[in-house]
């Protein structure tokens, strides 16, 4: 592409996330031997990745339980994907893996994506703390999700009716540790209309209770997707695991198959 089409062109690369020498590994400035191994788990590891800083006590709880919450949530389609990839080519271990995370879109798990966008777009960062009528900030959200015929991102769940038990925990640590404010607010709001006009019972899933949390972080919405990529990525390396040692995808191929044959094949009523 032409520079005009990527923008100016940099005196030097540079990056802030890390960088290595010989005898040393710094992550966010932070020497990897011996200020962050054997000091941060996973999920703070993630947030100074992500921030640049370290986490506090409280927003370690919070972040974790976020990530925590998305690793694992049964044979999903990504976890099939992962384990039917890994029946086909078990050399490939992170080919699985990446099969799994292909399905995170607007229907699984990045749906937190939506959400925080919605909530973002509803209630922009600058009119937090101003008196904003949530109510009527809430229904004129769901209108127009209907006048699109739209799904409101973060809203019901196949299975978890009429309460995903995920959601109130994860709203009861935000509240805990000094991250519940007006997102979440607005998305329990959001979900009182959207079951009120549609008549349905719409829960707040889980990915709408984390997109809302993620916005109390100040996180970018374009980002927040990441979240569960990276948590699933661990629950899909156990489901590998598993299906290494105890085989589920040969079968279900083979069902499929025959109930194909008996519903379509010859002979089929």
């Amino acid at each position: 592409m032409g520079s005009s089409l990527m923008g100016k062109r940099k005196e030097k690369i540079s990056s802030n996330i890390g960088w290595s020498t010989p005898d040393k590994i710094n992550v966010r400035g932070l020497d990897l031997p011996n200020e962050i191994l054997g000091h941060m788990n996973l999920g703070d590891l993630a947030f100074l990745q992500l921030t640049g800083r370290k986490a506090t006590p409280e927003e370690s709880r919070v972040f974790n339980a976020i990530i925590i919450t998305l690793v694992e949530h049964g044979i999903t389609p990504s976890a099939l994907a992962a384990r039917m990839t890994y029946m086909g080519a078990p050399e490939s271990l992170q080919a699985a893996v990446a099969a799994g995370l292909c399905g995170l879109g607007t229907v699984f798990v990045g749906s937190m994506e939506g959400a925080s966008k919605m909530l973002y777009e509803a209630l922009p960062e600058d009119r937090l703390g101003t008196g904003a009528d949530l109510d009527a900030i809430a229904l004129e959200t769901v209108e127009k999700f209907r006048a699109k015929k739209a799904i409101v991102p973060g809203l019901g769940h196949p299975v978890h009716k009429p309460v995903d038990p995920r959601a109130p925990r994860l709203f009861q640590i935000a509240a805990e540790n000094g991250k519940s404010g007006e997102y979440i607010e607005l998305i329990q709001k959001i979900q009182t209309v959207a079951e009120e006009k549609s008549g349905k019972m719409l829960p707040i899933n889980a990915t709408g209770a984390i997109g809302a949390i993620c916005c109390e972080f100040g996180f970018p919405w374009k980002i927040v997707r990441g979240f569960g990529v990276m948590a699933r990525a661990i629950g899909l390396v156990g489901h590998i695991l598993e299906e290494s040692e105890n085989p589920i995808s040969f079968e279900l191929w083979q069902r499929a198959e025959e109930e194909i044959l008996e519903t379509s094949g010859p002979g089929a009523a």
